[in-house]
This record gives structure tokens, C-alpha cells and sequence, in this order.
């Protein structure tokens, strides 16, 4: 996968999710936005994590999912599970997770505004992005 941003781009969002098989891919890298494509072996998780100045968009397009959100790192009260098609909007500052409870392989995409990971970042799996 190649970061193509800040030039213009139109992408199958959906063929690029599904085919990507690593951890974490930019596709796009701008000054405002960013566009990762994720892929979360069963039983794994995206990591516990907030993004002070960053909200994050995130849709599945295959699997199933345990969302976890909230104020602090200890108080994941907003708990909700999630499929093929839903999206998640984490606003900045909130701690989340998400959790492949599925049986494959969960297939995710996100928007972060502003961009978050530098241009090309390419993470096998999870360890190498911690």
C-alpha cells in the first residue's frame, strides 16, 4: 500500500480495506485529514488510546467488533458492539478501543482529522506500531 497524499486521489475504499493484510497503512496523508486502512487478527485490538486534538472516524467493513470509549483510561463506560458497515466517531479526548470479537479477521478504515501518523507509515502488526 502507498501513502498517495497531499495529491489528489479517488480510492474503492471498500476493495483497499478488505485486501490490505497489515496492522495499520496510510493511504492518504494531508495538512487536515488522514485515511489508514487497519486489519485486527480475532481476538485482538486495536489498543487503548486517545488522540487529544484528533477526532477519528472508523467504519468495519468485515467483522464484528466491541467498541469501548470514555473519559479516562480506567472508565470505558460507553461500551457498544459493532459489524460489517457501522461506523465509530471517537471525539478528541475520549480513551477507545476496539476489540475483534468476531471469527475473522476484522477489516477497518479511518479518518483522522488532523492527520496522525506520519506520511507512509506502514505497521505490520500491532507490536510494531506500540
Amino acid at each position: 500500500m502507498t501513502d498517495h497524499g497531499p495529491d489528489p486521489y479517488v480510492v474503492n475504499i471498500e476493495e483497499a480495506t478488505l485486501a490490505n493484510d497489515k496492522y495499520r497503512s496510510t493511504l492518504w496523508t494531508g495538512t487536515n485529514i488522514q485515511l489508514t486502512v487497519m486489519s485486527i487478527p480475532v481476538g485482538d485490538d486495536i489498543g487503548l488510546e486517545v488522540h487529544p486534538d484528533h477526532d477519528q472516524f472508523l467504519r468495519l467493513e468485515q467483522g464484528k467488533g466491541r467498541v469501548q470509549m470514555g473519559p479516562a483510561e480506567d472508565r470505558l463506560d460507553y461500551d457498544k458492539e459493532v459489524e460489517d458497515d457501522w461506523v465509530i466517531f471517537v471525539p478528541a479526548g475520549k480513551w477507545h478501543n476496539v476489540t475483534n470479537i468476531g471469527d475473522e479477521p476484522m477489516k477497518v478504515y479511518a479518518i483522522y482529522g488532523p492527520a496522525h501518523h506520519e506520511h507512509g507509515t506502514v505497521h505490520e502488526t500491532k507490536q510494531e506500531a506500540e
